[in-house]
């Protein structure tokens, strides 16, 4: 089975079959911007699931957060955003084409008009801002969050007080963040608005190198249990020049997408910057007592930060293949069970067996409340295809002989085998199906 998996053909694969929209298409789009379609939505919802049992499933306490997308002007000063969130950008004279400075070489000609005319690298901050309030002269600067972390670190007195959590414990938070982007670009790899799941982990400052190797362990551990292929993954720790003004040290999580090696997932040693920045600028105190040594401290901080959307394009991707059956080609995504949004199609052989598999379907929704379709639209063969392009690992077809035996044919998706089980057997087989690991 080949896996010539471009960005092209998953664009198209995520439109098709309704993963993914260009945001109001109907007006021309707006870049950067996508809309999950019915696919995409519980697709995402199941990615969200197993980072949260990642999470769940460790020996430390992760409670989560749920923060406010708009930040006072103050908290992201006291961030450093106002100040350090900048990305080098370029213009040419030429045809007026913007790019990212550190995107392309200014020693060569633009790749749209091909000529050689840049302005000066100027630094553009990526936070979009507006005001509150009714009127310009009483409104009040705030930003959209360009990441999810402030909420946690400016609740973090609030979080340990009212649910008596002690040190070392982690603050977990799924939202959105916006980033106004220079050049959006590769689909949903680099976006304006996205999907953040962030983990801020507070631990002892003589405790959080060691902890840092521990998240780097753990991380690695959660992309092998999401069924991604490990020979596209690799662990890349950042130079000193590369460190942002948060961090102490830090590593990608990177992945061999068509288009190269790039971030999946940062893994940051962020020290007590944050705190301190926000005990500084608040005049609030964030420090921790120490019932042992009787002395208050402030908390590093181990943050795991992986973009939703970035992760939904890189399930996919590791998914896609394309193979021949009986002659006739297929796009298949070879989905794990836990991660494909559809767990199984019932389809009548004819529509003439509509009835009976409406109420087989109806009951094994009803009994596991997994998402699962019928569908008597089109030849069985056509039906099988729709089902492994949105991944559904089974297909149970009920035919003629299924009113004398009480059985059904299972069709694996990957391996296209069939087997006859009996019809009271569904519901556990699709139960171990989706549950195994």
């Amino acid at each position: 089975m080949s896996s010539p998996a471009t960005l092209d053909k998953l664009v198209a694969l995520c439109k098709r079959r309704g993963f993914v929209f260009p945001s109001a298409e109907i007006y021309g789009g707006l870049n950067g911007v996508y809309d999950f379609g019915p696919m995409g939505v519980l697709l995402k919802e199941n990615i969200r699931a197993a980072w949260r049992r990642s999470m769940n499933s460790l020996k430390y306490e992760v409670l989560y957060l749920e923060g406010a997308l708009l930040g006072p002007h103050a908290m992201w000063q006291a961030s450093g955003h106002v100040e350090n969130f900048h990305d080098p950008m370029v213009d040419c004279l030429n045809c007026k084409k913007r790019y990212r400075a550190d995107d392309i070489d200014l020693e060569k000609p633009c790749p749209h008009c091909g000529k050689k005319e840049w302005t000066e690298v100027k630094q553009f901050n990526m936070m979009f801002k507006t005001e509150l309030g009714a009127s310009s002269a009483s409104s009040t600067i705030a930003y959209l969050r360009p990441e999810t972390a402030q909420a946690i670190f400016v609740n973090f007195k609030n979080i340990i007080s009212t649910c008596r959590v002690k040190i070392p414990f982690g603050i977990g938070q799924v939202g959105k963040a916006f980033r106004n982007e220079i050049t959006p670009k590769q689909f949903l790899f680099r976006m304006r608005e996205f999907e953040q799941m962030e983990l801020e982990f507070f631990c002892k400052p003589e405790n959080a190198d060691e902890f840092f190797k521990y998240w780097l362990t753990v991380r690695q551990e959660f992309y092998s249990k999401l069924g991604i292929n490990m020979d596209r993954i690799r662990m890349r720790p950042h130079e000193a020049h590369e460190l942002a003004h948060y961090s102490k040290q830090c590593t990608d999580v990177e992945y061999e997408y068509p288009f190269g090696w790039k971030e999946l997932e940062g893994i940051a040693h962020r020290g007590s910057f944050d705190l301190d920045q926000h005990m500084k600028y608040s005049g609030k105190d964030l420090s921790v007592y120490d019932d042992e040594t009787k002395e208050a401290f402030v908390p590093n901080v181990i943050e795991c930060s992986v973009g939703a959307d970035r992760l939904f394009l890189t399930v996919l991707f590791d998914a896609y293949q394309e193979d021949t059956i009986d002659g006739e080609e297929r796009i298949v995504l070879n989905l794990s069970p836990a991660m494909a949004p559809i767990k199984a199609a019932f389809l009548p052989l004819t529509k003439k067996l509509n009835e009976p598999v409406i109420a087989l379907h109806k009951k094994i929704a009803q009994a596991t409340g997994f998402s699962i379709v019928f569908d008597d639209s089109g030849s069985i063969g056509k039906r099988y295809r729709r089902q492994d392009e949105i991944g559904t690992p089974v297909c149970f077809t009920y035919d003629f002989d299924s009113e004398q035996d009480n059985k059904v044919t299972v069709r694996d998706r990957t391996t296209t085998k069939q087997e006859r089980i009996p019809i009271d057997n569904i519901e556990r087989y699709l139960r171990d199906l989706v549950t195994k690991e």
